[in-house]
């Protein structure tokens, strides 16, 4: 199986250096300045599960098909991805997206259909370090979680599982991968709205009077979409994540806090401001929502303004 790697940051260098480490056929799609520093001093993961030093194949224009791509940018990039995956793309290829939210599954249907673009998640948590190596920062195993968006197995989903199998992260081929899609979504946004609005950690935020609350009411926000959606939460899973979601002394924060922290661009329309539009589209109340949402498209705002023209 050839497999065509979108990115290579946190997660896609991550999963794609497993992978090829491993053995499988991978090349990586790059801009150039990524490409060229990763020509010069290979890839490089600094992980608790091992570190390794990889010489892999990059581009930086696909030029003919490949048989999966796994596309690992950030979602307010899906434009530009699209059309980098473009060319090699064919009737026989396979996208597995990894973006954070839902909102890209539409477009990826819109430019190459919904048969092509199965459902897909991950689980790690990881950073790009300024030297250019991606760090694994521990904590649960990190994960690869894919299949059939309508549910059920396929034959596609247990090719691609195989050939993930011999990589050092766990793969998880799913028959319900849209639940698992919306459970995710629902802990990131609650984590991502909760930390972005405090600056502060899960630990410190419970450690307040409020906090804790707060935290319920985002994801309790949250769970009223996803089940008026057609996707209720599980409740052993729902418990399990408000349990990371309140844990007292959590160092946990959102990669969006960092992102904000470090004066990026972050994921704000695509995740909060995702579940807003859904929520108003459903006649739901999400008062809490609105309010992380409506601070992060200030904190944008306010970066588009101290922009140095150009």
């Amino acid at each position: 199986m050839r497999i065509l790697v979108l990115g290579a940051g946190a997660t896609g260098g991550y999963f794609g250096g497993r992978l090829a480490e491993a053995g499988a056929d991978v090349t990586f799609l790059l801009r150039p300045a990524r490409a060229a520093r990763i020509a010069a001093d290979g890839l490089r993961i600094k992980s608790p599960d091992g570190d390794s030093a990889l010489e892999v194949a990059t581009i930086t224009q696909a030029t003919s098909p490949f048989d999966l791509i796994v596309m690992s940018c950030k979602a307010y990039d899906l434009d530009s991805a699209i059309t980098a995956i473009a060319p090699a793309v064919e009737a026989n290829t396979t996208i597995l997206p990894l973006l954070n939210g839902l909102a890209h599954y539409a477009p990826l249907d819109t430019a190459f259909g919904a048969d092509k673009v199965i459902g897909g998640l991950c689980h790690i948590m990881a950073t790009v370090t300024p030297d250019g190596a991606i760090r694994h920062l521990g904590g649960p195993p990190a994960s690869v979680t894919f299949g059939e968006r309508g549910g059920g197995a396929s034959a596609r989903v247990e090719a691609i599982a195989a050939s993930f199998a011999p990589a050092l992260f766990t793969t998880r081929p799913s028959p319900n991968v849209m639940q698992e899609a919306w459970e995710k979504l629902s802990l990131i946004a609650t984590l991502a709205g909760a930390t972005c609005l405090m600056r502060a950690s899960i630990g410190d935020i419970v450690a307040t009077q409020d906090g804790e609350a707060i935290i319920r009411a985002l994801y309790a926000e949250c769970e009223a979409i996803a089940a008026a959606s057609g996707y209720p939460l599980r409740p052993k899973a729902a418990a399990s994540t408000l349990a990371i979601l309140t844990e007292p002394g959590s160092k946990a924060t959102a990669s969006m806090l960092r992102d904000l922290e470090a004066g990026r661009r972050v994921e704000a329309a695509e995740i909060p401001g995702d579940l807003v539009a859904r929520a108003r589209s459903l006649g739901l109340a999400v008062p809490h929502l609105r309010a992380a949402y409506c601070h992060l498209q200030c904190y944008e705002a306010r970066r588009a303004q101290a922009a140095p023209a150009v």
